[in-house]
């Protein structure tokens, strides 16, 4: 079975810090775009921040600049995105998707690559 598996999200306070996993079962992220996205309450899904896993170009969203870090451990077939400074508005469920690695990482992120695979998603609640 083919599926992505997040986790690592839970409840931290601003200027705290998470690490999401991205785990790949069935198949190789060795060739792949993978995308990190979120989605708060009553907002559309946007695109966090995304990496090309055999070149290791990343594209990051200009409200996470700085404070996010994406990262691949091909080994342990996982993408990890590294979150610092958390604020409230970092508050949302966080889908991590798979894409063939023809896809750019600004297209994964912007919502216009194709996507082969969604994980569940994990809830990130930043908050004091």
């Amino acid at each position: 079975q083919l599926q992505l598996v997040e986790s690592g999200g839970g409840l931290v306070q601003p200027g705290g810090s998470l690490r999401l996993s991205c785990a790949a079962s069935g198949f190789s992220l060795d060739y792949s775009t993978i995308g990190w996205f979120r989605q708060a309450p009553g907002k559309e899904r946007e695109g966090v921040s995304c990496i090309s896993t055999s070149e290791g170009r990343t594209y990051y969203a200009e409200s996470v600049k700085g404070r996010f870090t994406i990262s691949r451990d091909n080994a342990e077939n996982t993408v990890y995105l590294q979150m610092n400074r958390l604020k409230p508005e970092d508050t949302a469920v966080y889908y991590c998707a798979e894409a063939p690695r023809i896809t750019t990482v600004q297209s994964m992120c912007d919502g216009t690559g194709w996507v082969d695979h969604w994980g569940q998603g994990t809830q990130v609640t930043v908050s004091s």
